[in-house]
């Protein structure tokens, strides 16, 4: 998250895409605003200190499964990253809303967060409405396949499963 809020040189051409993405721009917003209201939690109290790391990492899991969602461009890769996005913005609302049960009181806190959490799950949808589902590897698992491609379907590209022992043997050399 460092590396994204710094500034650029405005005459630097190189661009990341990340910065024009609205869903990327809407969980900077979350992620300052839970830090704004983690700033406000004593670290001493260890209920309320315990939340707070757990409200911070909600919120940077946002931004950070979005670029590895953009960085893996594979359906089935993209569609792992965003249920664990889902997951923590699920997971967000709920340890906001547990810090009043620890004896946090900005509760005007509350509200603003589940109203930004609702905004982003909107543009959420239509980011994964998006995902290219002709480019993927077949999910062995069956989870994060495109509709209509099963766990024993061969992959798009032929590859097959994503582990490859002659692969593992030529990197793990023994002349090493």
């Amino acid at each position: 998250l460092q590396r994204r809020t710094e500034r650029r040189d405005p005459g630097d051409c190189r661009r990341d895409p990340l910065d024009s993405m609205p869903l990327y721009q809407k969980g900077l917003e979350i992620t300052e605003l839970v830090r704004t209201i983690a700033g406000l939690i004593n670290d001493g109290d260890d209920p309320l200190g315990y939340t707070k790391q757990l409200v911070l990492e909600d919120a940077y899991m946002l931004c950070a499964k979005i670029a590895a969602a953009e960085g893996g461009d594979l359906y089935d890769i993209r569609m792992e990253n965003a249920a664990l996005i889902r997951r923590a913005a699920h997971s967000l609302k709920l340890h906001i809303h547990s810090l009043h049960q620890f004896g946090f009181e900005h509760v005007e806190y509350y509200q603003m967060v589940r109203d930004k959490v609702e905004e982003y799950r909107l543009l959420f949808i239509d980011w994964v409405a998006g995902f290219d589902k002709s480019h993927y590897i077949a999910d062995r698992w069956g989870l994060f396949n495109p509709p209509g491609v099963g766990p024993f379907d061969d992959d798009s590209d032929g590859t097959g499963d994503d582990y490859n022992p002659d692969l593992m043997n030529d990197f793990f050399d023994e002349d090493d």
